[in-house]
């Protein structure tokens, strides 16, 4: 499992870190639709649908970001459409951890499917949009949900139940816990200090997410990113509750030792909109 994990992992990077330091940001845009259309497939079977509707599933979703494209919002703020996605995420996740597992079922399969395919199209063109304003900004936000995620697995590991009565989310995902979620919470601060100092050091041509928010204020960033990697855990949630609901531990098993790309990329559906949202109404 863990040679299958490092494998996956090593030809993962091999594609996708010579598309994200190329100069031109279309090669990156390219190799990552690549990767939501698979998402989108993944989606349709999860709810149910036949291969062939999953694979029309997945067109419909490389569709909607094409179109995104030729429009030319890879270089627009957006902010009125990131904040409203966010509002959206912020509400809806809130709903559906509420209701819990059971209720996904009765939500309308065709609805399910839609807001999926949605919510994979504008993860792609957030993530579009942070490659063309820069590397660095870029992989700031990516590297928050990697860090949200690894000091919260290491948290939970070590100190899981210690000081909370309760799991996070007991009917949805048995393993994690509230310490995790603390243990998070510390790894994204520091993360941005550090990101904010070397962005200082080396004179960033670009400056990472963090650094945005800090020239607007400190408790501004604090508070920020600690709102992004709340997010995550939703995000997360979020399909783990689909997972469950379909009866399922991966959403499939495209990236041995990883499970499936849902797998890999639950927790950015929320947080790179977000993330844009708080870049773009700081930029207007």
């Amino acid at each position: 499992m863990l040679k299958q994990r490092v494998i996956t992992a090593l030809v993962l990077l091999a594609i996708l870190l010579p598309a994200l330091v190329y100069p031109d940001p279309v090669a990156f845009c390219a190799v990552v639709l690549l990767l939501v259309a698979a998402g989108a497939w993944e989606w349709g079977r999860l709810n149910g649908y036949t291969q062939t509707a999953s694979w029309l599933a997945a067109l419909a979703c490389v569709l909607l970001c094409a179109l995104s494209w030729a429009l030319g919002w890879l270089q627009i703020p957006l902010s009125g459409l990131w904040t409203a996605v966010g509002g959206v995420w912020v509400m809806v996740g809130a709903w559906l951890l509420a209701r819990g597992v059971a209720h996904w079922p009765a939500i309308a399969r065709s609805v399910r499917l839609w807001a999926g395919l949605l919510a994979l199209s504008l993860a792609w063109l957030a993530m579009a949009q942070a490659r063309v304003i820069g590397v660095n900004f870029l992989l700031s936000i990516l590297v928050l949900v990697w860090v949200a995620d690894i000091f919260a697995y290491f948290a939970g590991r070590t100190w899981g139940g210690r000081f909370s009565k309760g799991k996070l989310a007991p009917g949805i995902s048995p393993g994690k816990t509230w310490e995790g979620v603390w243990g998070g919470m510390v790894g994204v601060l520091l993360l941005a200090v550090v990101w904010v100092a070397a962005d200082r050091f080396w004179a960033a041509s670009v400056p990472s997410f963090y650094s945005q928010l800090a020239r607007r204020g400190t408790w501004l960033l604090v508070l920020a990113v600690l709102f992004v990697a709340a997010m995550s855990v939703v995000g997360d949630l979020v399909e783990s509750l689909v997972k469950r609901a379909a009866g399922v531990k991966d959403s499939s098993g495209l990236l041995p030792g990883h499970g499936g790309v849902l797998d890999r990329l639950d927790a950015l559906l929320p947080t790179l909109p977000i993330a844009m949202m708080l870049y773009s109404l700081g930029a207007v």
